[in-house]
């Protein structure tokens, strides 16, 4: 099964008006178009509501992530989220530039989110992380980049190492300078914002809370699911938390993050 489609974003700070446009479109044909919906995040700069989703399981050729972001970009999606983890920032870039190079849409019409993975949150790899994306998606710079699991694994290129028992590598890593590499990320200008995925309370208070804080990351983004009308109506009958992805194979990890609530 695919997952392309829509990705939300929980946001932590946002101002509900919309920035107004200088197209000729009108103010009703603007609200009906997802290119025009966008918020605006703590450090100013606007996020689109929907992004469009690119991850796929392993055994989905790589050429279909570039026709599917193509036609992702023709339809008026404007902010692409993509990752590392997805192996596929390379078809994902050509699609943007190709778009680009047609005349849809400009590079400042598209909001271009990557993520930092589990192996590269020691401070000393992130910036060579983010700057290893940009080279596979051929852009100068990520509109948003955000830590993807608050979860450090061993270092290396494995996106997921195990020892020869197949047990899985933890690393051990003090988010608190691993934000303040993402930051140094945001003064360079390899990434216009940063953020979070997937932290729990305790995680994200303990960026907001630190000490010589410069900027406070601008999301925690959650992971997303289609539920069918029956899925929400059993929901409905609830009066209960429940979390639908868990991540169970980690939930050993010293800071898994899902025994807390967001």
């Amino acid at each position: 099964m695919c997952s392309w489609g829509v990705t939300f974003v929980l946001l932590i700070t946002c101002e509900g008006r919309r920035r107004k446009s200088e197209s000729a479109y009108s103010e009703e044909q603007q609200a009906m178009d997802p290119k025009y919906q966008r918020v605006k995040l703590n450090d100013g700069h606007f996020i689109p509501i929907l992004g469009f989703g690119t991850y796929a399981p392993e055994e989905v050729p790589k050429s279909e992530a570039l026709e599917v972001t193509q036609l992702a970009i023709e339809v008026g999606f404007r902010h692409i989220d993509c990752a590392h983890l997805y192996q596929n920032e390379g078809q994902v870039g050509q699609a943007i530039r190709s778009k680009i190079a047609d005349g849809t849409v400009k590079r400042e019409d598209i909001f271009y989110t990557s993520k930092l993975w589990s192996t590269f949150l020691q401070p000393e790899l992130v910036r060579p992380a983010l700057e290893k994306s940009l080279k596979n998606v051929q852009l100068d710079y990520v509109d948003l980049y955000i830590i993807h699991f608050p979860l450090a694994l061993k270092p290396g290129e494995e996106l997921f190492p195990k020892d020869e028992n197949g047990k899985m590598m933890y690393d051990s890593v003090d988010l608190c300078r691993t934000w303040e590499a993402l930051e140094k990320c945001k003064d360079a200008g390899l990434a216009k914002s940063i953020g979070v995925s997937n932290f729990n309370h305790k995680q994200l208070e303990k960026i907001l809370n630190k000490p010589g804080l410069k900027y406070k990351p601008v999301c925690n983004q959650v992971l997303d699911f289609e539920l069918t009308p029956e899925d929400m109506k059993a929901i409905d009958g609830l009066n209960s938390n429940i979390r639908y992805y868990d991540l169970v194979f980690l939930a050993d990890h010293p800071d898994y993050p899902f025994s807390e609530e967001y």
